[in-house]
């Protein structure tokens, strides 16, 4: 039988900060933890329990938001005093400042290749700019009120921001222009991110839901509502198999997004819950909350090795790929055992925090990615039942046969059909592929051509100098 992944467990509690816990996020390296309070201070945790934690003052107002270069040599702070600083995490704690905006700077975030920043402001406007030469770029400007949160696409040609004139917008990198726009919200947009293949953008909203939506098709594909208050922030698991979320309900909730349901309740803080952010592995998750508190997690629910996966990712043939089809429709079954609804965890910590009450509301009854093509709902309502537990003669079957049993099982397909099925999505698989490397050829025979042209253009403009210059003469 294949080995019982286990539930997350507290690792650590970091106590260092004297207000809310307003942001985090982890380094590439998985050594350090960023984090950003309404005491003004950004704390830099070392995950080496032996190594001393950095305090840098700077910022004159609430630090808003962090996040870390993808070298890890840098951090961006952004605060409500209209700042952005750039700091080295190291003992010195050296800094450089952006005046970024004339409001609160809400949200700040490196572009995947580190050479870009884009922040966003109480002043409606968001900004992109160059990191090394710290000089502003350009701004998008169609939000008609707080802009909340701002991300980059994984490939850098898009940025998604989010505010509180209730809408999610699409920005184009290289046109500056606005491609889309998302409004079905009861309330403010308090948070959007992209998925890891860059093809789903998930956004959180003030009316207790989250949302995901297919930017291909422009289709809201799943829709959760498991908190029972304002979602401050979530954050996507690499493999874009989980999410976490934070709310003011004071609880972190993990959602399976290939069987579009929750799987676990964290009970940790003591009040809202208002940054959570997976280590760049993920094999970790830390959470922060008005409480002052910053809880680091174990992840334990899903053990595979996603460093391999994203470098597999890495070496296909075009520079940024599509994604296959395999990332956005699994086949794979759900790997977790079935088990009662609730699970109580007893976690030792360094810091005398003693006991984490986690209760994983389990359920079948909300279809996913791989059930139907269309919206996926979540309730908190509906987890409220338990699988049934599996048959000893089940459990004591060999690891390859028990898989192979169960998904024929859930899946009710015969094996021949399901064959077939699998041969046709591999064959899609290869045709999108061939689709990305011609369009990247395509896009090189353009740039080409143009360049072709402009030479085209200066030979002729050459003769006309000349014949001006023997004129002049």
């Amino acid at each position: 039988m294949a080995s019982v992944l286990e539930d997350p467990t507290l690792e650590r509690c970091f106590k260092g900060h004297k207000d809310a816990v307003t942001c985090a996020d982890f380094s590439p390296s998985h050594k350090q933890l960023a984090t950003g309070s309404n005491d003004k201070n950004l704390m830099i945790w070392n995950l080496n329990p032996k190594a001393r934690a950095f305090r840098f003052v700077g910022h004159k107002d609430i630090i808003t938001a962090v996040h870390f270069s993808p070298s890890g040599d840098l951090v961006a702070s952004a605060s409500r005093d209209k700042t952005v600083r750039l700091w080295a995490p190291n003992i010195k704690g050296e800094s450089t400042v952006f005046k970024a905006h004339t409001a609160t700077v809400r949200s700040v975030s490196f572009s995947s290749d580190g050479q870009r920043l884009v922040t966003g402001s109480d002043d409606k406007s968001v900004k992109v700019w160059s990191v090394h030469r710290q000089k502003f770029i350009y701004s998008l400007n169609q939000h008609t009120n707080w802009v909340r949160c701002v991300r980059f696409s994984p490939d850098g040609r898009l940025v998604a921001s989010c505010g509180d004139d209730r809408t999610v917008r699409l920005w184009d990198t290289s046109t500056h222009q606005c491609i889309n726009t998302f409004s079905d919200y009861g309330g403010p947009a308090t948070f959007v991110d992209f998925n890891a293949s860059g093809t789903c953008i998930a956004s959180s909203g003030a009316d207790n839901t989250l949302k995901i939506w297919d930017i291909r098709t422009n289709k809201l594909i799943q829709h959760y509502q498991v908190h029972s208050a304002a979602i401050n922030g979530f954050s996507f698991h690499p493999s874009g198999n989980y999410l976490i979320s934070g709310s003011s309900d004071s609880t972190v909730k993990i959602l399976d997004l290939l069987e579009g349901r929750l799987i676990y309740t964290l009970h940790g803080h003591k009040g809202p819950v208002l940054a959570v952010a997976f280590s760049r592995d993920g094999h970790l998750f830390a959470s922060g909350g008005a409480d002052s508190q910053v809880l680091m997690w174990k992840t334990n629910f899903d053990l595979l090795n996603y460093r391999e996966v994203l470098s597999s990712h890495s070496k296909r043939v075009t520079p940024d790929p599509p994604p296959h089809l395999t990332d956005i429709y699994p086949r794979s079954p759900h790997r977790h055992h079935t088990q009662n609804g609730t699970v109580e965890v007893s976690a030792q910590t360094t810091d005398n925090f003693s006991i984490v009450t986690m209760s994983s509301g389990r359920a079948g009854g909300v279809p996913g990615y791989r059930d139907r093509p269309g919206t996926s709902r979540a309730s908190a309502s509906t987890y409220t039942h338990a699988y049934e537990e599996q048959e000893e003669d089940e459990e004591e079957e060999s690891p390859g046969l028990g898989v192979t049993y169960l998904l024929d099982e859930r899946s009710g397909l015969p094996p021949a059909f399901r064959s077939t099925l699998e041969h046709i999505v591999q064959q899609l698989d290869i045709l999108t592929q061939t689709v990305a490397v011609l369009e990247e050829r395509l896009t090189l025979t353009e740039d080409k051509l143009k360049e072709c042209l402009d030479n085209q253009a200066v030979i002729l403009q050459t003769p006309l100098k000349m014949k001006s210059a023997s004129g002049n003469l």
